[in-house]
């Protein structure tokens, strides 16, 4: 026989009480904006894991998951992590964080790494190995590098009075935003429902600051023509579902990088792509 208890207590009259979820949320005075389970990948030469997060200036970089002991590691390759950014040197501890270009397999070391390191990086190759022959992982060379016949593998694209390459073809750009699953969204910036840009030959001159150089004509993806909030969007790397959601935090760094003509000069096209890139990601 059950005794008599109230509706808020079990039969043995302790509390019942039910935790409510608490889904993640980004604080409004949060420097990094993501969500700290959100910022993993895999490298896109070798396959392997990797943590994204944005340095003081915005820029996003690479890290080795692991920590690693500051005595294997190269002073000029130290790095920590202080509130969702990455420093580039060493926080006065016996651990850091190493740029994953280091260890990467498939890159050149930037320094003279230990015998720990080249181990670390002979591991990594076996398991890129391991990745590619059972098919998980395709290496850049193996992979079609656009949609589009002869298109940009990564264009430049025109918005906001300013020019950005993109991290790959246009068609490839994901959603940043977490859907209600907690996962990343899977629907294309290049939305079908959306208004397309086009693409122009546009002059592309040097950055404030940098030397004088010859002005040459490139193709280039434009989306000054579209509203303004159209463009943010493409900046904030988000589909049209996501764009005015900001109860959804960010998984992921916006590919996004500031063009320069120097340093990405091998990415310019003379040429139009042929057909023009339009909307046709599947929802």
């Amino acid at each position: 026989m059950r005794p008599n208890s109230p509706s808020g207590c079990r039969w043995d009259g302790s509390p019942r009480t039910a935790s409510a979820r608490r889904p993640l949320r980004v604080a409004a005075t949060s420097p990094s904006r993501l969500l700290p389970a959100g910022q993993s990948g895999h490298c896109r030469r070798c396959g392997n894991r990797i943590d994204l997060y944005p340095r003081a200036d915005g820029r996003p970089i690479a890290l080795h998951p692991a920590e690693l002991t500051t005595a294997h590691v190269p002073s000029s390759c130290h790095w920590h992590l202080s509130s969702g950014i990455a420093h580039p040197h060493g926080d006065g501890s016996a651990w850091c964080r190493i740029p994953h270009a280091v260890l990467c397999p498939r890159r050149t070391p930037m320094c003279r790494i230990s015998p720990p390191l080249k181990s670390m990086r002979r591991q990594l190759a076996v398991r890129t190995r391991r990745l590619i022959d059972t098919g998980v992982f395709t290496t850049l060379t193996d992979a079609p590098t656009s949609a589009v016949p002869d298109g940009p593998d990564r264009p430049v694209v025109r918005m906001l009075l300013g020019h950005y390459l993109a991290d790959g073809p246009l068609e490839t750009i994901r959603c940043v935003a977490q859907t209600s699953h907690r996962h990343r969204c899977l629907r294309p910036v290049l939305a079908p429902d959306a208004p397309p840009g086009s693409w122009r030959l546009l002059p592309i001159g040097p950055r404030l600051g940098q030397l004088v150089l010859p002005e040459q004509t490139a193709a280039v993806y434009d989306l000054s023509q579209l509203p303004p909030a159209e463009q943010r969007r493409w900046r904030v790397q988000r589909c049209p579902a996501h764009a005015t959601t900001c109860a959804a935090a960010d998984l992921a760094l916006a590919g996004w990088q500031v063009f320069d003509p120097l340093l990405h000069a091998k990415h310019l096209r003379s040429g139009l792509p042929d057909p023009p890139v339009r909307g046709s990601g599947k929802r």
